[in-house]
Formats: C-alpha cells, structure tokens, sequence
C-alpha cells in the first residue's frame, strides 16, 4: 500500500485563530466549521478543504 495515501494531512494552522463575520479564519482561511472538525475529517475531506482555501485565497467565494 502507498504510504502517501495514509499520510495525515496537516492542519493549515498558523496559530492566529480569528473569524471574520463570514465565519472564515483570517490567518488560514477556513471556516468554524472546517477549524472545528479538523481532526475528524479524513485525508479527502481535508483535500477537499485545502482546495477551498486555494479558492478564498483567490477571492472566488462562489463555493
């Protein structure tokens, strides 16, 4: 089996935890949601995630 699969994904975290009022973290761009349930969420959910991320980074919040 492909130890990548496996891999945990880190959390984007940066240590500066502040929603704005979309309830988006203005350090690493996600939701209260997303913040919240991190450490539950599987490799795909977390792939999922991080493609967002890339998405409000770039201004496109038509998720």
């Amino acid at each position: 089996m492909n130890e990548e699969v496996n891999k945990p994904i880190p959390s984007p975290c940066v240590g500066v935890c502040a929603l704005d009022e979309n309830d988006l973290c203005i350090a690493c761009q996600r939701s209260g949601i997303e913040i919240g349930e991190w450490g539950v969420y599987s490799n795909e959910e977390k792939k999922a995630v991080l493609v967002k991320i890339k998405q409000r980074e770039a201004g496109d919040l038509s998720e």
